[in-house]
């Protein structure tokens, strides 16, 4: 029997309603579970807390940082442009933790939409707070469909192709690259779509949602193939 790897996904911390209740709760949204879990791998919700980190990397065969609230800039050196959200600074500690621990060992990384820019700022790189066209993210919770032009011979080529059409809802985007970073799509703005680390496993990050679009699951399809990897080593 084929092993699933075990796929850590973070989450959100916040105030969520369900039957008659309405407290805080670790919220996800279903579709990550459904395309890790469709992909092969063992979805594991990873809510911010504290402490534990090392060993939860060990027992993880692979991360997904998942979409969220947009970093605090503090932690570019930077101070908040005004259409910037509130700071969550437990969710930022949490996943710096975990993507630290994760780069260190070597796990597969996925990164998505704000996963990306944590990538990127984790690796020194920083943001541009809002997009003033808004052309990435037009009303609130509707994706905008754009095509991607992708870097040939990167991993992201080999998985997608030359160019892919996906969901996109951002108003914040990588400016300058991380040490050690290599773009691998953009936009038709010219806008930072994917980054990927040369040499790794599998750490590859998207600025889109590829969790949203249930027809092609060939980019969780790679990631877990790589956590396979990792579950059999």
């Amino acid at each position: 029997m084929t092993t699933r790897p075990l796929i850590g996904i973070t989450s959100y911390l916040d105030e969520a309603a369900w039957g008659v209740w309405r407290q805080p709760a670790a919220v996800l949204p279903r579709t990550y579970l459904d395309s890790v879990s469709r992909a092969g791998g063992t979805p594991v919700l990873l809510p911010p807390q504290g402490g534990g980190v090392d060993r939860l990397i060990g027992a993880l065969d692979g991360l997904v940082l998942a979409g969220g609230a947009d970093l605090d800039p503090a932690l570019y050196g930077a101070d908040p442009h005004p259409r910037t959200g509130r700071p969550q600074p437990r969710r930022d500690r949490w996943e710096s933790e975990l993507l630290a621990a994760a780069l260190d060992r070597d796990l597969p990384v996925l990164g998505v939409c704000r996963g990306m820019q944590l990538l990127n700022v984790a690796l020194g790189g920083d943001l541009v707070q809002h997009l003033p066209d808004e052309s990435h993210q037009t009303l609130p919770a509707a994706y905008v469909r754009q095509e991607v032009t992708i870097r040939p011979g990167s991993r992201l080529g080999a998985v997608l192709g030359a160019s892919a059409r996906v969901n996109c809802y951002h108003h914040q985007a990588v400016d300058r690259i991380g040490r050690g970073l290599l773009v691998t799509a953009r936009s038709a703005d010219g806008g930072v779509e994917a980054l990927e680390l040369p040499g790794r496993t599998f750490t590859v990050a998207v600025q889109w949602h590829p969790e949203t679009d249930p027809q092609d699951l060939r980019l969780f399809e790679a990631f877990t193939a790589a956590s396979c990897k990792e579950a059999a080593g």
